[in-house]
């Protein structure tokens, strides 16, 4: 292939060798998914329809459920018809669009956990002053920033890298289209220029994260003031479950991109993927929902309204 003109489909990672291995990944990304939508569909409810749950916390956690529900619904789905129908082909402009939604998504949830950080440390740090810092004119604002910081950046990357000409054929080693395999298809010095956005972005990335192990510092040192141990354990119930999603999706992202290069392999990739791109969405609904009374309450209320 002399270009990326020439190039119609990409061939991505097959997630087995054999049918049965294929047929049963296929089965548990289906659970997952179906476990995902679920869980972040009642979430989005439960907020959109529980008056009481009206606040900036839930209302960022609104917008969470619908980055997790965009992102796994822009991976799993081409991974279980790649599986079910033992095939590996995503279309030229099908692979574009991955990679634009992914990092749309991507982005948006990482601004919309940082968000959620500065939340958590107004409610703690200044609590006289939320009303003012955290009306509904500020989070509206601050949600529609998020959204449009990962729609620059999704636009960027992929317009950026859609651009360079590709000559290593079109096999990408992951099961779905992933920036830094479609740059190693590239035969041009041009992806330098690729890598400097990523710089950017990593960053941008690294003040986000900076903000958020200094606003963590200010809320857990606040905490330990608070003589009440019924007031320390509210403020801790609203700060881990944030927390924890928040390690989960560093975590994996990190281990996923900063290993080294001498324990790469296609398997371990794999594996690494999945916990990045397919788990944290799913897991993200149940971690929240275990540590938070108010919205296990307007769940069960909910899903009893329903069936009722």
């Amino acid at each position: 292939m002399s270009n990326s003109s020439s190039i119609s489909h990409f061939l991505l990672l097959s997630l087995a060798d054999t049918r049965q291995l294929q047929l049963l990944h296929f089965c548990l990304l289906l659970g997952i998914s179906l476990a995902a939508l679920l869980a972040n569909g009642l979430i989005i409810s439960a907020v959109a329809c529980g008056h009481h749950l009206h606040t900036p916390m839930f209302f960022f956690l609104l917008n969470l459920a619908l980055s997790d529900l965009g992102s796994i619904c822009t991976t799993v789905p081409k991974a279980m018809h790649n599986s079910l129908w033992d095939t590996r082909n995503i279309s030229y402009s099908g692979c574009a669009a991955q990679v634009f939604f992914f990092l749309f998504f991507v982005g948006a949830e990482f601004s919309l956990l940082t968000i959620m950080c500065y939340d958590r440390y107004v409610s703690i740090c200044k609590p006289l002053h939320y009303g003012t810092l955290l009306g509904s004119r500020a989070c509206a604002h601050m949600v529609a920033a998020a959204w449009a910081s990962g729609f620059l950046n999704a636009l960027l990357h992929m317009a950026n890298t859609f651009s360079l000409p590709l000559c290593h054929g079109n096999v990408l080693g992951q099961f779905f289209c992933e920036i830094p395999q479609i740059l190693k298809l590239s035969c041009s010095k041009s992806y330098l220029r690729e890598l400097g956005f990523i710089a950017v972005t990593v960053c941008v990335v690294s003040g986000c994260f900076v903000f958020i192990v200094f606003s963590y510092v200010q809320i857990f040192r606040a905490v330990l003031r608070i003589h009440s141990e019924q007031g320390r354990h509210k403020a801790f119930s609203t700060c881990l479950p944030h927390l924890a999603v928040l390690s989960l999706f560093l975590s994996t992202i990190m281990l996923a991109h900063l290993k080294p290069l001498s324990t790469s392999s296609p398997s371990l990739d794999l594996a690494l993927s999945v916990l990045y791109s397919v788990v944290p969405p799913a897991l993200n609904p149940l971690i929240y929902s275990l540590r938070n009374q108010e919205l296990k309450a307007a769940v069960q209320t909910l899903m009893n309204g329903r069936f009722q």
